[in-house]
């Protein structure tokens, strides 16, 4: 578990030596050269950010929000219980931030791809100038490649993302060694006081950039809660203890070495650490590092929005599974493509790391102020005291504002960029999210009650079929439309009926034993609720399978089920409230465009019915 960490987890922060001490130094430097005093506060900078923001905060502190061992943003919904608050409540303004929180994901995944190997091949042009307008060419295709094997799922070269990694982190170590040991006194840097001395004594805008700049080293360290489902705390602390935090550490320094003993070095660091032999291997090793880290990023966006479409926070997308036995081993479609516009959209504009430096770190950072934040009330939730909690999360939170301060004065030189793509995101979250309810809202009008259906059973129907029918139900009680529809128009009903709704729980994941709950209505007419964790998939005829396999439907011959459905069309109206009418249509587009819902739940195909229904909101 510890191994497949390296590869999934630390393949972001694992490349940032490609390009943060490079661009910190940079901004440290003056007309074009970095003095002596200037490397080691930039070094000892970086240093303490890994140790605190990361070590501290995350490794420490935040693994210790979990929901039942699952991180990141809508995890920490869940356990907060705002994804059903009341409108206008705290809790409510709390799944907007929460929502521009996993937004700001999107923004991440669109510029990590782009500017990690971008990095990487702009190290051709350390021995051979010559190539820098080869660079964004071999950048684009590299990328295209590597959205183009989402499709083929990741399983095969997920396996060998760790051992690939730990390599990486052993070569980061081994070239950190070599510059440190031509110049030891750099080590000096150990001390906060360098980072602290250097940033006070220089001129306000100055200290912002650079501390922009330096933020670059820790993004990545996100994603230790968003993955910790998958590997448990235990591995991914071990991980970053173990072998990420020395190698991270020894690089910068022995980076910050080479610039002391000569700064005009200060355009690649990380290869001019390379002997010269050395460096196209180098070059290609970190393609595949940067590779691998992309991919990373690529499968948690994937990840996000599985559970957001299963939270209600997104429309239903075509989900494809790549294998039946890795977790998390998915492929969507849209996304991937989205996400591949916006990545080599950067790339193109942009066209080297430095300017996509300056969109890199506006999101993550505040990402992490928003994850601080809603940590710090988890934790008081859980009964911790709240002026413990006031006190450690307000100190790492006044950290990530600092931080995010920083980086927004970049704002301009990039930082538009990703903010602009988790701006969109989020509004597409909150217009889905709103429209959910009204059309709940509009359907609760037209639903009859349970009683109606009981009179219409016994009195009102001419003939009961033979066979086994089931309507799917979008809530646990009332009748819902498709079958209201069936009745009026055909004055029939099975002989038995089956009203299946499944629910999402703020849980990762629900056990076999209480997947299916059974309430019988009347003889005949049995409504059965299949209860999911937002990390699973929910599929209403394996779901029917088990609930059967477990005697709680008995003498029911699923392949002569016929599914009778609903397929609603919405009509925005100006007359009847809920939001703005183009909202209302852009949500009506949505919802046309989104996966069927027997599609999703995994209803068989040459079993389905659907009825038609019209929905005013």
């Amino acid at each position: 578990m510890t191994m497949g960490a390296l590869g999934v987890v630390y393949g972001d922060i694992g490349t940032s030596p490609l390009y943060a001490l490079k661009e910190a130094a940079k901004a440290a430097a003056h007309s074009g050269t970095i003095s002596h005093d200037a490397v080691l506060g930039v070094a000892s900078l970086i240093l303490w950010a890994l140790l605190l923001i990361i070590s501290l905060k995350y490794a420490l502190l935040i693994l210790r929000a979990d929901n039942r061992g699952e991180g990141g943003i809508v995890a920490l919904l869940a356990l907060l219980h705002a994804r059903n608050a009341q409108p206008g409540t705290w809790r409510a303004h709390l799944l907007v931030v929460g929502l521009v929180g996993a937004a700001l994901l999107y923004g991440d995944g669109a510029i990590t791809p782009a500017i990690s190997v971008l990095s990487a091949i702009e190290g051709l042009k350390v021995d051979a100038p010559s190539l820098a307008t080869a660079v964004v060419p071999v950048t684009v295709a590299i990328l295209i490649g590597l959205f183009m094997m989402q499709k083929q799922g990741t399983g095969f070269i997920g396996r060998i993302f760790g051992p690939v990694m730990l390599t990486w982190f052993v070569v980061l170590a081994a070239l950190g060694i070599h510059g440190i040991v031509k110049h030891p006194a750099v080590l000096a840097a150990l001390s906060p006081l360098y980072a602290f001395d250097f940033l006070i004594h220089q001129d306000f805008h100055i200290s912002f950039a650079i501390l922009g700049a330096a933020f670059l080293a820790v993004t990545g360290g996100e994603a230790m809660y968003a993955d910790m489902g998958h590997f448990g705390r235990l591995p991914i602390r071990l991980a970053w203890f173990a072998i990420c935090l020395p190698a991270l550490v020894l690089n910068y320094f022995g980076q910050a070495a080479l610039l002391i003993t000569d700064p005009t070095m200060i355009e690649n660091p990380f290869f001019q650490l390379c002997p010269d032999a050395l460096h196209y291997p180098l070059v290609a090793f970190s393609a595949v590092a940067t590779v691998i880290a992309s991919q990373a990023i690529i499968s948690g966006v994937f990840s996000l929005t599985q559970q957001s479409i299963q939270l209600g926070f997104l429309p239903r997308m075509l989900i494809r599974h790549t294998t039946s036995d890795a977790i998390g081993q998915i492929y969507v479609p849209l996304v991937n493509w989205l996400l591949a516009a916006a990545t080599l959209g950067a790339v193109l504009s942009f066209g080297t790391s430095d300017a996509l430096a300056g969109a890199y770190g506006i999101a993550v950072s505040l990402l992490m102020a928003i994850t601080t934040l809603l940590a710090a009330l988890v934790a008081i939730q859980w009964g911790y005291s709240p002026w413990l909690v006031v006190a450690v999360n307000g100190f790492f939170f006044v950290i990530d504002v600092i931080f995010f301060s920083a980086n927004s004065i970049k704002l301009f030189e990039g930082g538009w960029f990703p903010l602009l793509l988790a701006g969109l995101v989020a509004f597409l979250m909150l217009t889905w999210r709103a429209g959910v309810k009204l059309v709940e809202a509009a359907r609760a009008r037209l639903r009859q009650p349970e009683e109606d259906l009981i009179e219409t059973a016994v009195n009102k129907c001419r003939a009961r079929l033979p066979g086994t029918a089931v309507f799917l139900a979008s809530a646990p009680r009332g009748v819902p439309l498709a079958l209201t529809q069936f009745v009026k128009h055909n004055h029939v009903l099975h002989e038995r009926v089956l009203l299946v709704t499944v629910l999402i729980e703020e849980l990762p994941h629900i056990p076999d034993e209480e997947r299916a709950e059974v309430i019988e209505i009347i003889p005949g007419i049995t409504r059965v609720i299949l209860h999911y964790g937002f990390m699973q998939n929910p599929t209403i005829y394996e779901g029917l399978e088990l609930t059967c396999r477990q005697g709680k439907l008995p003498g029911i011959d699923l392949a002569e089920i016929t599914y009778y459905v609903g397929r609603e069309t919405i009509i925005p109206r100006e007359d009847v409230p809920g939001m703005w009418v183009w909202r209302e249509g852009l949500f009506a587009f949505l919802q046309r465009n989104a996966e069927r819902s027997a599609a999703f739940f995994g209803v068989p195909t040459k079993q389905v019915v659907e009825f038609g229904t019209e929905l005013e909101i």
